[in-house]
């Protein structure tokens, strides 16, 4: 009887959900976060336990293959193609069914999960892909040298399987609420801008000017050059390049020499810029917590309130 109790008390044991390791935590601020879901799933197991009745645990899943994207459980999608765009930057096509879309707001993120030498490792990107994209989502990820979820990405080609959940955050664009936005953007955190751009551009009663600072090492790795080109075309857009390790501008195409400067941005630059905007703007900030912390101080010597900034 002892020995029934005893695996009983096993079997219950290994039904036990697990807790999230720190390295599964994105650090988004994903609501829920993958510690909600934990607590969610610990809750009802010791509900089931109390209860001795595992049916209750049935409802319990961490993964889908219904294609749905859910914000507490992960989602099969399968990688479409892969195209390389700088020597350590990919962008991603994954395949929706039929004609349906991610139905994302604008700026939105979703959760990557990834396991690499028997630890699991989640990170947040955001799909770069127009929000009225049917049969498919793309992502811009920059893959890291020691980074293990890089280690995992690049094993990824055409018709694998990945786990994604979400959506999460997103800015609250409503057309024509602000007269100017002004983006800056450090290298991958370009991601969040460019579904925004789209939106505006593709809507011919929106009328808001747009100023795009991207900042990046080198001329090379600027990220989509020809959707960014396009973007630009229109009477309302407006991009700059910062480019932190060029010297000369003199080796760059002609088209780029007058909207790109060399160095950092820095507090001088940044004055010159906002002063140059059309309207007094909202500012968008998306890069490393370096970059956020110094564009949110710049802001600030320039006169520009924190309520008028959104930092993703």
């Amino acid at each position: 009887m002892g020995t029934t109790q005893n695996d009983d008390e096993q079997d219950w044991l290994a039904l036990r959900p697990q807790e999230p390791s720190p390295s599964q935590c994105c650090g988004s601020g994903c609501k829920p976060c993958i510690y909600d879901v934990y607590e969610k799933e610990l809750a009802q197991w010791e509900r089931a336990k109390a209860m001795r009745d595992k049916s209750l645990l049935m409802g319990k899943k961490e993964e889908s293959n219904n294609s749905e994207l859910n914000p507490d459980t992960f989602t099969a999608f399968s990688v479409s193609s892969v195209e390389q765009l700088t020597e350590d930057t990919y962008q991603y096509r994954f395949e929706l069914p039929g004609n349906s879309s991610l139905r994302l707001s604008l700026g939105q993120h979703i959760v990557l999960r990834g396991v690499m030498n028997g630890l699991e490792v989640q990170r947040a990107y955001t799909p770069i892909s127009p929000r009225n994209a049917e049969g498919y989502f793309e992502v811009l990820i920059k893959c890291y040298e020691a980074g293990l979820m890089s280690q995992y990405i690049k094993t990824w080609k055409r018709g694998d399987v990945v786990f994604w959940r979400g959506p999460f955050g997103g800015f609250p664009y409503e057309p024509n609420k602000h007269g100017e936005l002004l983006m800056l953007a450090s290298g991958t955190g370009l991601a969040p801008m460019i579904p925004i751009l789209q939106s505006i551009t593709d809507d011919e009663e929106d009328e808001t000017f747009v100023t795009l600072v991207g900042c990046f090492p080198t001329f090379d790795k600027i990220y989509l050059k020809p959707l960014l080109q396009d973007l630009a075309r229109y009477w309302n857009i407006r991009i700059f390049y910062v480019l932190s390790q060029e010297t000369s501008l003199e080796k760059l195409p002609q088209s780029y020499q007058e909207n790109t400067y060399t160095g950092h941005l820095d507090e001088d630059l940044m004055k010159t810029i906002i002063n140059s905007c059309r309207r007094k703007p909202f500012v968008l900030i998306c890069g490393s917590s370096a970059f956020n912390e110094d564009m949110s101080r710049y802001l600030k010597a320039a006169g520009i309130e924190e309520n008028s900034c959104f930092v993703f």
